[in-house]
């Protein structure tokens, strides 16, 4: 496997709209499992994921050849697309229009998925009941 060359790290964040908890055990399996994959077709890997019932953090080392916009449309369109038949009872999951992406340095990698991880924590009445912690892929596609 070639060694990876770049280092762009993102720390991207979005809502639900109105930010409605919309995001129940059922729909966060769901993201779990689908945003590092469609982050693979774009030639990104999601490196830390952290969500509660309003909102999705991710932590992303981008190619240096992957647009950003086109990377955050088709998470949240695919998603969202996704989502329609997940959690029946529950309103349909709609995310708020635009995102936050901030820039991350590799020395601040760490903080940041610990910072990810801890969701539940910082954000007690909006935690996902019975939600696993999510782990990254042993593997690294680059």
């Amino acid at each position: 496997m070639p060694k990876v060359r770049h280092h762009l790290y993102l720390h991207v964040v979005w809502t639900t709209l109105d930010r409605g908890r919309l995001i129940d055990t059922s729909r966060a399996l769901v993201l779990q499992r689908r945003l590092p994959a469609i982050a693979r077709q774009e030639r990104a890997v999601v490196i830390g994921l952290g969500m509660v019932a309003t909102h999705v953090h991710l932590l992303i080392r981008n190619h240096p050849a992957t647009g950003i916009p086109r990377l955050i449309q088709r998470l949240k369109g695919t998603t969202s697309h996704d989502l329609v038949n997940v959690s029946r009872n529950t309103p349909r999951l709609h995310w708020a229009k635009g995102y936050t992406v901030e820039s991350v340095s590799r020395r601040a990698v760490l903080q940041v998925l610990h910072y990810l991880a801890n969701q539940p924590a910082h954000h007690p009445n909006d935690a996902i009941v019975g939600l696993p912690r999510w782990t990254a892929p042993t593997e690294d596609p680059e």
